[in-house]
């Protein structure tokens, strides 16, 4: 397969019950404002742009079966830390791994899982 034909992911979308309450949820978490809210009158979806992906919220109800997992790759793993709020639901505290990785992971207010990750320098 040549380069060209190898496919690149550019959207992922979270599923989502109470759409306003996980905008402001992520927007509070990712410290962007969400964009795309669609349809301008009733949105039932909302985007962030994250570098060259979009990472979307759509409301679905009743929303479908969650447990979805996205990794988003971060510079300073600890500054993202710190930024959780005591009531968010830590599925894996900040640690180093063994293949190289410092990480946490939590989850959003829906149950579909937030993994936060930066590669161990050296």
């Amino acid at each position: 397969m040549s380069g060209s034909d190898v496919p690149r992911l550019t959207h992922v979308r979270a599923n989502v019950r109470d759409l306003p309450s996980a905008i402001t949820w992520y927007e509070d978490l990712l410290g962007v404002q969400a964009q795309g809210h669609w349809p301008p009158d009733a949105p039932t979806y909302a985007h962030f742009t994250l570098g060259p992906t979009q990472f979307a919220l759509g409301r679905y109800d009743p929303a479908p079966a969650v447990g979805a997992r996205f990794n988003f790759e971060v510079d300073d793993v600890d500054a993202w830390w710190e930024r959780t709020s005591p009531d968010t639901d830590v599925l894996e505290p900040l640690q180093n791994t063994p293949y190289g990785t410092r990480k946490f992971t939590i989850k959003d207010p829906d149950g579909n899982e937030l993994g936060f990750v930066q590669a161990k320098p050296g």
